[in-house]
């Protein structure tokens, strides 16, 4: 009697337990400010879901840790955040290194693994456990083909592409997608991802006179590469990605550099849905600054992640695992409407051009054949 009458007190005072869920982000090391982003949009969403209820009537709790944008760390925060931690499912905002990596640990473990804004094809690859919120690489880089050829009509182009899984992956199925359109691709060049100085490859770029540039790459590379652009007299125009989608990338572009710069990605900014208006304004008032890509796909993985578990009607890996397939709606921030088969999104790619330093969308690319994942 004692020990139920206890059990009563802790209950009346400290409520049911929290349904436990992991978040790794990159709060230091390169990726650190796009890290802080997916936080706070990780925040946003669990604080959104606790003041509406929570979770099957329990508080929803989020650990997370700092995985360095390295990929070995990212496999340590695995085994700690399901093994000693005993989430029931996490979430990845980070890069794709450190998410392919610890992927097939999550795999193994059986625990649900969800990533925000990752793109590397082999990720969802690791097995069952692991789902994509954000644009497939190789969709993502299909749909910028189609934005530099059909929209912008582009028949020579110059490719910049960032040594890594992000920029390697983007790069390939761009330049697969627009010589099948009839575009040449007139200059290649590699670069590492802490290059500072462009311009020996813009000058050789530049005798190549190409009608568009797709550069792959984060905010701190694509602000050196418009602004040395600029300065070199290269006013084609430049196609980015989601990892130019960020206000630091306009912030850091010097005399107004990164303005006239194309990206694809899932953030549509001048959306009219209810969702997106709420938290683009939510955001800022919250944190002090504009929303961005992955903050929004962040804040989705988590809200898509409630849902499965919702669905599953308990907080059950392997049940979690088999709602998640099924989560489907139109009131994401990102435009997320389903999960293929093999776990990866189905969604439309907005187009936002910066113009007078703000994002703005320029169109939607949304053909199926386009859009549509493929293994």
């Amino acid at each position: 009697m004692r020990k139920l009458g206890f059990l009563l007190l802790f209950v009346a005072v400290f409520g049911f337990s929290a349904i436990k869920v992991g978040l790794f982000v990159p709060l230091t090391g390169i990726g650190a400010d796009d890290g802080l982003s997916a936080l706070h949009g990780a925040q946003l969403a669990v604080e959104y879901i606790n003041s509406h209820g929570g979770v099957l009537g329990d508080k929803l709790q989020l650990l997370y840790y700092d995985d360095q944008t390295d990929p070995k760390q990212a496999v340590t925060l695995a085994y700690k955040m399901v093994q000693r931690d005993r989430v029931v499912a996490v979430v990845s905002g980070s890069y794709s290194g450190p998410t392919r990596a610890a992927a097939s640990i999550y795999q193994r473990l059986r625990t649900p693994m969800i990533a925000a804004y990752a793109v590397h094809p082999d990720i969802t690859k690791a097995g069952d456990y692991i789902f994509r919120v954000g644009t497939l690489a190789t969709v993502q880089g299909r749909a910028g083909a189609h934005l530099a050829v059909e929209k912008l009509g582009a028949k020579k182009i110059a490719l910049l592409i960032m040594d890594n899984d992000f920029g390697v992956s983007l790069a390939k199925a761009f330049k697969s997608e627009a010589e099948k359109l009839g575009a040449e691709i007139v200059y290649e060049a590699k670069f590492s991802v802490g290059e500072k100085d462009f311009r020996t490859i813009l000058n050789e770029l530049k005798k190549k006179n190409p009608d568009v540039i797709y550069a792959t790459g984060y905010y701190f590379n694509a602000s050196k590469i418009v602004t040395q652009a600029k300065e070199l007299g290269i006013y084609q125009t430049i196609i980015g990605q989601e990892g130019y989608d960020s206000p630091l990338f306009v912030q850091l572009s010097k005399n107004h550099a990164a303005n006239g710069t194309v990206i694809t990605t899932d953030l549509d900014r001048d959306s009219e849905k209810p969702v997106v208006r709420w938290f683009i304004k939510e955001y800022e008032k919250k944190y002090g600054r504009p929303a961005d890509m992955v903050a929004a796909s962040t804040f989705d993985a988590i809200m898509i992640l409630k849902k499965a578990i919702e669905k599953a009607g308990k907080a059950d890996r392997s049940a979690i695992k088999k709602a998640l397939i099924s989560v489907s709606g139109e009131d994401f921030v990102t435009g997320f409407k389903k999960f293929t088969s093999f776990r990866e999104a189905v969604r439309e790619v907005v187009c936002q051009v910066i113009l007078n330093d703000s994002f703005h969308r320029l169109c939607k690319i949304d053909d199926p054949n386009i859009t549509t994942p493929s293994k």
